[in-house]
């Protein structure tokens, strides 16, 4: 039976190998639906006051905050664009900075990526888990082993769906993108409406700036929470070499999603501070479902529904990206072989995403794990730094690279400053051991990267492990021939 197997694998890797790689599955609109869904989550629905509350309820100051936070990401994201279509390969930040700053700074990222991405996964599980159950209970909390079940399902039913097939999960992302659109939609034209009737709320506006104005660490925070809240916006370049037509597609995707989550995002605020007052916004557990309950009593259940739908989407994107992360650090031996390998049938990188969910999984059943990855957060705008870096690097170094999209140098260095900037501002404001923890565990990576990696430390019995998973698992090496990498 093995041996029949076998061979059945190698007759598929004969019939040509242009079918043995990624397959340029993934269109304009799908990757407007994931960039929109990596960065739309939760977060708007439910906790859009950490910037209000840094701008001590100054809704000009805010509004300001919402809108320089979009167009740092937007300049971020065309930086990424420049990467992405000079060198269309899968893993986004961890491919570009391999090829700017070398192979130990992307084993780092990597390293760091596989414990915090999965973990962020997991808890995006558990929150769908807990917004899908908790209407079956009242106001009574939902049994914590059935949130943790719901979040386990969920993970492993899109992990198989992404292992599955690409075109699958990209008309999952554009359908769950569009409900999460739509309910933003309801929410961005019903506060017009009340804007344009109300003498009042006018006058709010009219005096945006009125309030106490916050000095100049209080606007820093109030920056930090709204750059968090546009997180995402890098997810394309991690399916970079599965975009059909990516000199074309990639940066017209990146200018078509970023102004529009922009645009939603402050029209969405507005709507919310139309309806509700400042402290009212800051005070409320779930903004959304408060504005909800003023303004359409009768279907206020759907602003819930339509955060679980919010969450799904956005996980969906996430471990889509993630498994490409893997996918990418494999095919550059920075992970074990067989998570580089494609499935025989579907061609899709079916390894790393069950690699991707099995950890996600663990993070889940002791969910306090999540908890310590909070500490992390800095090392997410480290690689953002070292990612602008590279492109400033390839720009003197490889001056003759095909650069089909090219950004405005400077963009590149504010975004480098930017970031350095975001690295240390909360490690100097606020100083926790958590945060030297953290630091030691990314440095840690040399203790594998030194043996395994640098001098090539390699052991014979898991040639026989991965010949056996690679039978079960009907996977076969992805073709590296150039065709494959830049198609």
């Amino acid at each position: 039976m093995g041996k029949g197997k076998s061979n059945d694998l190698r007759d598929v890797k004969r019939k040509g190998k242009a079918k043995m790689q990624l397959k340029r599955n993934i269109g304009y609109f799908d990757g407007v639906s994931f960039i929109i869904g990596s960065i739309v989550g939760a977060g708007i629905f439910v906790s859009p006051t950490g910037v209000l509350k840094h701008s001590l309820l100054n809704v000009g100051v805010a509004l300001t905050i919402w809108t320089a936070s979009g167009l740092v990401s937007l300049m971020g994201s065309l930086c990424y664009a420049e990467l992405g279509t000079a060198l269309p390969f899968s893993g986004g930040e961890y491919s570009h900075i391999k090829r700017g700053l070398g192979s130990l700074p992307a084993f780092v990222f990597i390293w760091t990526s596989t414990f915090t991405k999965p973990a962020s996964n997991a808890a995006r599980a558990l929150l769908f888990a807990e917004y899908a159950t908790q209407p079956f209970y009242g106001m009574c909390p939902a049994p914590e082993t059935l949130k943790k079940c719901l979040a386990l399902a969920v993970l492993w039913s899109l992990g198989i769906l992404n292992g599955c097939s690409v075109k699958m999960a990209a008309w999952v992302q554009t359908i769950f993108t569009l409900l999460k659109m739509t309910a933003l939609s309801v929410i961005a034209v019903g506060g017009i409406v009340l804007l344009v009737g109300r003498k009042e709320t006018l006058a709010r506006f009219e005096d945006a700036f009125s309030s106490e104005t916050p000095d100049a660490s209080q606007v820093a925070e109030a920056f930090f929470q709204g750059l968090y809240a546009y997180g995402g916006w890098w997810s394309l370049n991690y399916m970079a070499e599965e975009m059909k037509n990516p000199s074309r597609n990639i940066p017209l995707t990146v200018m078509t999603a970023v102004p529009a989550v922009i645009v939603f995002y402050l029209l969405v605020n507005i709507s919310y501070l139309t309806v509700l007052t400042p402290k009212e916004i800051v005070s409320s557990v779930a903004v959304a479902v408060t504005w909800a309950d003023r303004v359409i009593p009768s279907v206020a259940w759907i602003i819930p529904v339509s955060v679980a739908v919010s969450i799904f989407g956005a996980l969906n994107s996430s471990m889509f990206t993630l498994g490409r992360l893997s996918y990418a650090g494999s095919q550059s031996g920075h992970l074990p072989v067989l998570i580089s390998m494609l499935n025989v049938h579907s061609c899709t990188p079916a390894p790393a995403m069950i690699f991707s969910t099995i950890i996600a999984s663990i993070f889940i059943i002791p969910s306090d794990l999540i908890t310590l990855t909070n500490y992390f957060g800095f090392s997410a705008w480290l690689m953002i730094g070292l990612t602008c870096a590279s492109l400033i690097v390839l720009r003197y170094r490889e001056p003759h690279l095909h650069r089909p999209y090219k950004v405005f140098l400077p963009v590149a260095f504010v975004m480098v400053a930017m970031s350095f900037f975001l690295v240390l501002a909360p490690i100097v404001w606020s100083p926790n051991l958590q945060y030297v923890y953290a630091f030691l565990f990314m440095l840690g990576s040399l203790i594998v990267y030194i043996p395994f990696v640098h001098f090539k430390l390699h052991f014979a019995f898991l040639d026989k492990i991965t010949c056996h998973l690679q039978l079960l698992l009907e996977v076969c090496p992805a073709d590296e021939s150039a065709e494959s990498k830049c198609g």
